[in-house]
């Protein structure tokens, strides 16, 4: 029991550091963040072989509390340039940058795969592609290769809508339907009209048109149908 005790009160202690820390993902970190990340599961993971789980908790609330000082320091530019790599330029109006490339360790092929994946095969129409401090590529492509806008075209397009779910993986999402001032019941309603049951739908979302859309765990075979063909199959 007392292994079990140590290893339940570590993870739930990383996992409130981690929260006070903030949300980010592994690749918008900077290499402060992820040296922290380290040291910070490292101190943690200690009690779980040796029992020293008080001392433990405690480096890890001070590193915690020098990372969020360092944190609120990068938010002062002259501070940030010192924590944070700067963007690095690797094309510009067309012209690949080898110095840029040199700096960042990055290959010809590996930058055009990265052009590729954000959907440009040519390097010649790109204004300017820079590396951020996090280790991601933005992309500007030139005026006559941009997707077209619907400001180019003087249109007045509505608000998107986003579906609310209503229900997911089987379970009723009540704190929706009290944002849309509607009840359980009205949704049984819906469900019953569909010839569904609650429990046997992946998503009910909540329409613009006030419908509610339906995908249930069933999947339509559609034989013959090259829309529908699945890979692998000999």
């Amino acid at each position: 029991m007392e292994i079990f005790y140590r290893a339940f009160i570590v993870f739930i202690m990383g996992y409130l550091f981690l929260r006070v820390t903030g949300k980010k993902a592994v690749g918008e970190m900077h290499s402060f963040d992820l040296l922290y990340i380290y040291v910070l599961t490292n101190i943690i993971s200690t009690p779980v072989e040796v029992n020293h789980i008080g001392k433990s908790l405690t480096y890890a609330a001070i590193i915690v509390i020098l990372y969020k000082i360092f944190v609120r320091l990068s938010l002062y530019n002259k501070l940030r340039w010192i924590l944070y790599d700067s963007p690095t330029v690797l094309i510009r109006n067309g012209d690949i940058d080898r110095k840029g490339l040199k700096k960042v360790r990055m290959t010809i092929n590996e930058l055009l795969s990265q052009l590729r994946v954000k959907g440009y095969t040519d390097s010649q129409n790109i204004e300017m592609a820079v590396m951020e401090d996090t280790g991601s590529i933005s992309v500007i492509p030139k005026s006559d290769y941009r997707p077209i806008q619907p400001n180019d075209l003087n249109l007045n397009v509505k608000k998107e809508y986003i579906p609310i779910p209503l229900i997911m993986d089987g379970q009723i999402l009540d704190y929706n339907l009290k944002y849309l001032q509607l009840d359980r019941s009205w949704l049984f309603n819906e469900v019953e009209k569909a010839g569904e049951k609650v429990e046997t739908i992946t998503l009910a979302t909540f329409l613009e048109n006030q419908k509610v859309f339906i995908d249930n765990y069933e999947m339509k075979e559609h034989k013959n149908d090259p829309y529908y063909y699945k890979p692998g199959k000999g």
